[in-house]
């Protein structure tokens, strides 16, 4: 990882090689998966541990290669996926508020991929008259890099430190905040795709990665119908099963892999026990896959699944104090009129 200078100038040292000559001063990208931090994600090994056990599973980071990120962003565009555009509501009806509430800070985003929403709450600091400073963190490093030189051409005094990496190295790595305060924002209700277990690890993250008094955004989706949430998961033109299919060529080409995809096919649908929608990729006919980088031999039987994603839905009565219990207080909700839903402002207390 190359050298960035801390504290409040703003000053950056490097530029990523692509961008323009007269933004060297506001631009700055970290590629975390070049640096030394050791990462399960790095080696392969999650892949080997989520592939070898029964049920199998995969980390839903490997659906986030340059072309997953893409298909996703087409997946938030969908009639049937209510989640962006419900979000971004709420986001157009109170950013200004959650600027004021917060004063001036450092916007950091995990999952940023194209910043689209990023933009509700940087027009709203920017109303206020408060310095812009934005670290986007993302896996995806051509999505990143686009969206970046996408807001820096819309925001002329933003600064922007990215980071290219997954939210364990870049929570790890935050260098310190460059303005009097930070917000991490956690939106898309990405929190859905951890475990239980893995949003204590997360929320206990979090909160070492802010100061005391400093804020954590995040939106959550709600219970609701059955049928709401299949449709939003397996759309009528496909695009969520491609998204899903996408996965098996991401690692083909980073594990040296033999997936044949057309042999597989995307099946969603909503655990009522857990509370959970859960995509799988369903093995269509008995067949012998190989990662050759990590020396991995699978057998898959005809109608064998791998769950690729699970995507929790919340219940804010719950999910409240389990935030408070890790030093996080969420101190201001705001929800769309049909409750499907939940913008949560928590301030760390630690």
């Amino acid at each position: 990882m190359s050298s960035f200078k801390t504290g409040g100038d703003m000053s950056f040292q490097s530029v990523a090689e692509k961008s323009p000559p007269e933004w060297s001063s506001r631009l700055k990208i970290d590629y975390l998966a070049d640096s030394n931090i050791p990462t399960v994600e790095d080696s392969g090994a999650d892949v080997v541990q989520g592939l070898s056990r029964s049920p199998k599973t995969l980390p839903p980071k490997y659906f986030y290669d340059d072309r997953g990120s893409q298909l996703f962003e087409q997946i938030c565009d969908l009639p049937e996926y209510y989640l962006t555009r419900t979000e971004t509501a709420i986001l157009q009806q109170y950013a200004g508020a959650i600027a004021q509430q917060t004063g001036a800070c450092e916007l950091v985003e995990l999952g940023s991929g194209s910043s689209t929403k990023t933009r509700l709450l940087l027009e709203a600091y920017q109303a206020q008259n408060y310095p812009l400073c934005y670290r986007p963190i993302d896996v995806s490093a051509g999505i990143l890099e686009s969206s970046a030189q996408s807001l820096l051409q819309t925001y002329s005094q933003l600064k922007i430190h990215a980071l290219v990496g997954t939210y364990d190295q870049a929570l790890q790595t935050l260098s310190g905040a460059y303005l009097p305060q930070r917000m991490v924002c956690f939106l898309g209700s990405s929190l859905g795709n951890l475990s239980p277990e893995e949003c204590d690890r997360f929320f206990e993250q979090v909160r070492l990665a802010l100061r005391s008094g400093g804020y954590f955004l995040l939106g959550v989706d709600l219970h609701k119908s059955t049928a709401q949430l299949e449709a939003a998961y397996d759309d009528s033109q496909g695009v969520t099963a491609a998204f899903n299919l996408n996965l098996l060529h991401h690692l083909n080409r980073r594990f040296d892999g033999n997936f044949d995809v057309s042999q597989f096919e995307h099946f969603a649908f909503y655990n009522t026990e857990l509370h959970q929608i859960e995509m799988h990729l369903r093995s269509l006919k008995s067949q012998t896959i190989h990662l050759r980088t990590l020396n991995l031999t699978i057998e898959m039987a005809a109608g064998e699944t791998i769950r690729s994603e699970i995507s929790r839905k919340f219940d804010l009565a719950t999910l409240q104090p389990q935030l408070h219990s890790k030093g996080l207080r969420p101190f201001k909700i705001w929800m769309d009129a049909n409750a499907w839903f939940g913008l949560l402002l928590c301030r760390c207390e630690a």
